[in-house]
């Protein structure tokens, strides 16, 4: 499977570069990148990583929740609290 992904990804670039117009006897034309294929990939990074944040944090709350430590860590700070106003 791999195999052919990296044949398909082979062929695309290569006709992506065939099918770009010659601007070697076009003086106005601008110089265009080679390639674009990389141009979302920051945004995606960002989503992945952020999904993958998503997840811990889930995994955070079910854990607290189902396990009480909110609560204790609620109840630890007001009695801090209390004790330290009186």
């Amino acid at each position: 499977m791999l195999r052919l992904l990296v044949h398909l990804q082979v062929l695309a670039a290569s006709t992506a570069h065939h099918l770009e117009p010659d601007r070697r006897h076009d003086p106005t034309a601008r110089a265009a990148p080679r390639f674009r294929g990389d141009v979302g990939q920051t945004t995606a990074e960002y989503a992945l990583v952020l999904l993958g944040a998503v997840a811990i944090a889930a995994l955070l709350i079910t854990w607290a929740s189902k396990s009480g430590a909110v609560g204790r860590l609620f109840d630890a700070v007001l009695s801090h609290v209390i004790g330290s106003v009186t």
